[in-house]
């Protein structure tokens, strides 16, 4: 048996329960000449010796191997180790142990509140900390860290998904006619995610269908951007080897396509677009233009779209080299005159979707896009 103290996140109850399997007895206590901070551009705190300060956080006392064994797992993937320390209680001192960050690997920023946290990221972190546990026994707590930041992404597409878009035309109704069954089965869980399901709903007619049993991939919500100098009348696309060819039998697995990422937790599908941009093709945009947004296939995926048209200055442009290394990216860019553009989508050699899109949106505004 063993007592730790808790300072951050885990002191919010529904996760440390989640985490824990059960929601444990918790003593309030105070970790004198410490302070809890953000970590810089992250969605956690850190604690760190400050003398003439105090942490408050809470006791737990009594914790099993086993429930050691989850908290080590879940805490691991966030470069966290274990340390004594003493803290003060409404009974006096106790002997404790606290995870501590690994110093160089986060920067410090402005106190940390648990409300302000639990507000804005408890929902995200609830979701992200689910697909971190859903985790263990198959893959070990450092290679779950790198798979965080798309869980967290995950999450926020969840919340991005909220606002909803109108209902004028299709069927006003939502989930009060969809009978969802739940999961069938063991659903995959890697760096994606694949869901299998059954459910049954309402059918036009009023009667509800038979149950179906189903998949689902469960992806992101993406920003896609086609930078367009107006001046020049000119394009830039990006090329790179994709997976999705080689498993359809396709001899030419290099695609042109628009700049596109993932959505981190907490971004605007804007801020997105913007990162992306520089990322991949070293490019600052000027004004993006929201040109749609929609699900890549709804039949079988929770992939999102945001589309913008990001007007810039393509001068010099041609043929640079992007992509992070971390993310094992190699892009090329391509600088070409806007009809080129339509003559590769009219020949078949753009046949990535999203950038035929982008590029129909621009021809039916190109007039007025480069009179601006």
């Amino acid at each position: 048996m063993s007592d730790l103290f808790f300072y951050g996140t885990l002191r919010h109850l529904p996760l440390l329960e989640l985490v824990l399997g059960r929601l444990p007895e918790v003593t309030p206590a105070v970790l004198p000449d410490h302070a809890v901070v953000w970590a810089k551009g992250q969605a956690f705190p850190l604690i760190l010796s400050r003398p003439g300060t105090s942490a408050e956080g809470l006791l737990v006392r009594g914790l099993s191997e086993e429930d050691r064994a989850a908290l080590d797992y879940y805490e691991g993937g966030f470069a966290y180790a274990l340390r004594p320390v003493t803290v003060s209680t409404s009974e006096g001192a106790a002997q404790a142990e606290v995870y501590f960050p690994e110093t160089t690997r986060w920067e410090p920023g402005a106190p940390w509140s648990l409300e302000d946290w639990a507000d804005r990221w408890g929902g995200i972190s609830m979701r992200a900390a689910r697909e971190v546990l859903d985790r263990r026994g198959s893959y070990d707590a450092r290679e779950v860290a790198g798979m965080l930041p798309f869980f967290r992404a995950r999450a926020w597409a969840n919340e991005i998904a909220a606002e909803g878009a109108p209902q004028t035309l299709r069927r006003a109704s939502g989930m009060e006619d969809v009978d969802y069954q739940g999961l069938r089965g063991a659903p995959y869980r890697g760096f994606f995610r694949i869901d299998p399901f059954r459910l049954r709903y309402r059918r036009f007619d009023g009667a509800w269908s038979a149950p179906m049993d189903r998949e689902c991939f469960i992806a992101f919500d993406v920003s896609l951007v086609l930078p367009y100098d107006p001046v020049l009348d000119k394009v830039l696309l990006i090329e790179q080897m994709r997976f999705g060819p080689i498993h359809r039998s396709d001899p030419a697995p290099w695609v042109l396509e628009a700049v596109a990422g993932v959505i981190d937790a907490g971004e605007t599908p804007e801020e997105a677009a913007r990162r992306e941009t520089v990322e991949e093709a070293g490019l600052d945009v000027r004004e993006l233009l929201p040109a749609s947004r929609g699900y890549a296939s709804p039949g079988y995926t929770t992939e999102f779209y945001h589309a913008f048209v990001g007007l810039c200055d393509l001068s010099g442009r041609d043929k640079a080299i992007g992509g992070l290394d971390e993310e094992n990216e190699d892009i090329r860019s391509h600088v070409i005159p806007f009809d080129q553009a339509m003559e590769l989508v009219d020949s078949g050699e753009i046949n990535a979707l999203p950038l035929a899109m982008l590029i129909n949106w621009v021809a039916a505004r190109r007039d007025k896009l480069r009179a601006r």
